[in-house]
């Protein structure tokens, strides 16, 4: 290259460079944001944490900027709330003013504002309001919500007593039962631990959760604009993703074939009745695509949410004997069941 074109070339990059760098600042000066660290070009406010110790971080910030600042992770903007009183004042006494469900790029994708979870606006009311009605009055008369999680949790003792009190490690099993809740509830079968198909099913939950907390994954959220070039592990999420999308949907086919509307017998089939009285509603909400991602948030929510809650459970047990002595001694429900029944119904409560 010439040195005209050296030349040349150098002076478009700085052009370039001074361009983002006005729009960087304007940015800043938009809106009336609560204060904050200056952040960087890119970069943000990262290299202003300590992302081994985040709580710590953030406590200081909010010592200096107050319970309410602004943070950039890279590019994108956070208006952080520190502090018990505060978040209870926005979540809580201003609860209609942050029901929305903020952007993670990765979800968008995946998901793309379909469920319950990542879902915002009208879509999230109808299938938040039909999902805790289903729950709560499951099955129109049939076994209740309260029954399947007994009915799991003897199974899940009788697994702990398989291994006739030598070490074993729980958290497989833990995960497993919460997980046979959701699946009774949502096509009104379990499965036994050993199958092929449940064991596939665990193994997508379990990964994805893993992958979520990659370096990967994280950085795909922190550069949105340029994922598409990524490489990296989030082709296996969505992999995975694409794979419980179809578990679900099998399991919706089958139920369209044999299905009563006046005799629903579990969460997907009083959602396609649902859809059956909606049909002529032009602004329904109520599709296959909701159905499925509203299924598969049943499942990752339900599934880490309450086997985390149980395993916690166990571990609080072994550091208090003396408590776990007097929670065997409940009778639950006129039943005597030992303590992973409690955590179990305690977990699935995380749901509504």
């Amino acid at each position: 290259m010439d040195l005209w074109g050296l030349t040349t070339s150098v002076l478009v990059g700085c052009v370039l460079l001074l361009i983002f760098l006005s729009q960087w600042i304007q940015r800043l000066k938009r809106g009336k944001l609560p204060p904050g660290p200056t952040p960087l070009p890119f970069l943000g406010n990262i290299l202003q944490l300590d992302f081994k110790n985040m709580i710590a971080s953030f406590s200081q910030l909010a010592d200096k900027y107050g319970p309410i600042y602004t943070l950039y992770f890279g590019s994108k903007r956070i208006v952080v709330l520190y502090g018990y009183k505060i978040m209870k004042e926005a979540l809580i006494d201003q609860g209609d003013g942050f029901v929305d469900r903020g952007s993670v790029p990765i979800f968008d994708d995946v998901i793309k504002r379909k469920g319950i979870v990542f879902s915002n606006g009208e879509s999230w009311k109808q299938m938040r309001r039909f999902s805790l009605m289903t729950l709560r009055d499951f099955g129109m008369g049939k076994r209740s919500i309260e029954e399947r999680v007994q009915e799991e949790a003897q199974c899940l003792v009788e697994e702990f007593r398989k291994t006739k009190g030598q070490p074993t490690d729980p958290t497989f099993i833990l995960g497993c039962a919460p997980c046979n809740v959701i699946c009774s509830i949502l096509f009104r079968d379990r499965f036994k631990y050993n199958d092929e198909k449940f064991l596939y099913l665990m193994k997508l939950l379990n990964e994805n959760f893993q992958l979520l907390n990659s370096r990967w994954i994280q950085l795909y959220n922190f550069l949105p604009g340029f994922r598409v070039y990524l490489p990296g592990k989030h082709k296996i999420f969505f992999k995975n993703v694409k794979e419980l999308r179809h578990f679900i949907l099998e399991r919706v086919k089958e139920h369209q074939t044999v299905l009563d509307p006046s005799n629903p017998q579990d969460f997907i089939d009083c959602y396609l009745s649902k859809m059956q009285q909606e049909k002529d509603n032009p602004h329904s909400e109520f599709d296959l695509e909701n159905l499925v991602m509203t299924g598969g948030n049943l499942f990752a929510a339900g599934t880490e949410t309450t086997s985390s809650t149980l395993r916690y459970g166990l571990l609080l047990m072994l550091k208090h004997p003396e408590v776990q002595g007097k929670v065997q001694e409940l009778p639950c429900l006129q039943t005597r069941l030992t303590f992973p029944a409690l955590y179990l119904a305690q977990g699935l409560a995380l749901l509504s």
